[in-house]
């Protein structure tokens, strides 16, 4: 899909995912969430050891090397060079041949073999305006299978308009002090003033018009949503 009007998802990666300094942090800032519920959803959603399981923005790997054991082949997207050298370091130290990794984005990513069967993604398509999201979940439905699974966790606001000055200002309160064991007020505040997170009420239409039936929902603090989806 190289066209003349496609963004370039490594501008809109977010500069500091670029920078290998950054990276090094990253899954401290990031709390070292664990991924074993996300794991076992997968499960109980059919995905084994037959399964390919397709990781769009996968950042330094940890999604990847904890679902490996389960599956056939795990494909770890990503865009930024800086987090797929920290992806292979912790492939190679695990020694988990069944994990590959592929330099692309939401918008780029071509899969190759059999449709996969899941496709995990964190915290990552929200660098992405809705116009672009849209296509990009139309373009994750046709790489799964009939059936497939879709796991998903981002930043998504479960509030309306006239609610978004207190949900924020509620969620900067809850802002870590130390930048580098967590997000901040200004990292919290940068991610509204520039990045792309969207409405509940806008996000799921695009699901379901991409060909997805909601299984599940959750929300954290009506800021962080958390989705399994199944490919009608």
């Amino acid at each position: 899909m190289t066209k003349p009007w496609l963004i370039d998802e490594l501008a809109h990666a977010g500069g500091e995912h670029l920078d290998p300094c950054f990276v090094a942090g990253f899954d401290r800032k990031q709390g070292f969430p664990d991924l074993a519920e996300d794991v076992a959803e997968l499960r109980a959603h059919g995905i084994g050891r037959a399964s390919t399981v397709v990781d769009l923005g996968a950042g330094t790997g940890r999604f990847a090397v904890a679902a490996a054991p389960h599956v056939r082949r795990v494909v770890a997207v990503d865009v930024s060079p800086a987090m797929l050298a920290v992806l292979r370091e912790r492939v190679a130290a695990a020694a988990l041949p069944n994990i590959e990794d592929v330099r692309a984005g939401f918008l780029t990513y071509e899969h190759a073999g059999p449709p996969a069967d899941a496709v995990f993604t964190r915290n990552a398509l929200h660098q992405l305006p809705d116009f672009w999201k849209a296509l990009a979940l139309g373009r994750i439905a046709r790489l799964l299978r009939p059936g497939g699974v879709l796991r998903l966790h981002d930043l998504i606001f479960d509030f309306q308009p006239n609610e978004a000055e207190a949900a924020l200002d509620a969620w900067l309160e809850d802002a870590a002090e130390d930048p580098s064991l967590g997000y901040t007020r200004d990292d919290f505040a940068e991610h509204v003033r520039t990045e792309f997170s969207t409405f509940r009420w806008l996000f799921e239409p695009m699901l379901t018009r991409a060909g997805f039936d909601i299984v599940t929902a959750g929300f954290d603090r009506r800021i962080y949503g958390a989705y399994t989806c199944i490919k009608t």
